[in-house]
């Protein structure tokens, strides 16, 4: 039970900065954030990639609400994003949490 507790805790933390991190980038770059790795520059580029990284969970939740050709959402595509969103959102939960806790581990 503990393990589904961390696990879900992950996951919280995961979706929580990703939904944080595209809203705060929405706000800075005055433009939706969107799937894509192209920019201008190498400099661009990487940002987009970092973006997409830290991100990609909660725009993945974004685009399974998208309608389809009948102008409703389609379950499948909920249920599929909701399934790679949520994953994704874990291991970036793990990796956000692994680092918190080795910086405190070396702080002390």
């Amino acid at each position: 039970m503990t393990q589904l507790l961390l696990a879900l805790f992950l996951i919280g933390i995961g979706m929580s900065v990703a939904g944080t991190g595209t809203h705060l980038y929405q706000q800075i770059a005055r433009k939706v954030a969107e799937f894509r790795v192209d920019g201008r520059n190498a400099i661009e580029s990487v940002a987009n990639l970092f973006v997409l990284f830290i991100c990609g969970p909660y725009m993945m939740l974004r685009l399974g609400w998208q309608a389809d050709a009948g102008g409703r959402p389609s379950t499948v595509n909920i249920l599929l994003a909701a399934f790679i969103g949520f994953g994704w959102s874990f291991v970036t939960g793990l990796m956000i949490m692994g680092t918190y806790v080795s910086m405190l581990k070396a702080a002390a």
